[in-house]
């Protein structure tokens, strides 16, 4: 019994003195931490900030005036679509939607995809259909919230329907991970435009 005790005051007096050796080398840290003056202070330099290329300054330019005007992504490709399709009648889906993706404001790299009638990425699980020609425009990166489409149509065929649908069945949180800030559709003829997409690229 005597050994046990022993041996308990033992470990005790040895856990007291090893807290008690790591409380006091803390405060010395902490004071020498606190006392220390800093060595070195950051000044930014010229060479430091990487100066922007006329491309960019142009482009940042483009984007304030947007903002400005009230412009948005959505809105400045549906007026390129229009103004595109007067210009060029008899355009293809493909070839507008490589116009489309062409543009300068377009700040991805992006890729087309011809389409047919069914499961469409961006409209939930609605089967889009009603349409003769049909070509996705996306993003490579998944992660940017930009879907476009263009859609030719049947001579006859109710615009005004088919553009219902794709508006009652679209979805800008298709992208898990992100959320367009705008859905914009437009006709033009036989040809219907549709977009989801940020309202501004940063």
């Amino acid at each position: 019994m005597m050994k046990k005790l022993l041996v308990f005051v033992l470990v005790l007096s040895v856990a007291v003195s090893m807290i008690g050796c790591g409380c006091g080398s803390t405060k010395e840290n902490n004071t020498q931490v606190e006392n220390t003056p800093p060595e070195t202070t950051f000044e930014a330099t010229e060479e430091q900030v990487p100066a922007q290329t006329d491309e960019e300054i142009v482009s940042e330019e483009a984007n304030v005036q947007n903002q400005g005007q009230g412009t948005t992504i959505g809105t400045t490709l549906v007026q390129e679509f229009i103004n595109k399709k007067q210009e060029s009648p008899e355009i293809s889906a493909q070839e507008m939607a490589d116009y489309l993706l062409s543009l300068e404001m377009i700040q991805f790299d992006g890729a087309t995809m011809t389409v047919e009638e069914g499961l469409l990425t961006g409209f939930n699980n609605a089967e889009i259909t009603g349409f003769k020609e049909g070509v996705m425009f996306a993003p490579m990166i998944g992660s940017i919230p930009f879907v476009g489409y263009v859609f030719t149509l049947e001579e006859g065929s109710d615009a005004d329907a088919f553009i219902r649908q794709l508006k009652d069945n679209a979805d800008p949180r298709w992208n898990i991970c992100t959320e367009a800030e705008e859905t914009v559709v437009e006709s033009a003829d036989n040809m219907v435009f549709f977009v989801m997409c940020p309202s501004q690229f940063e």
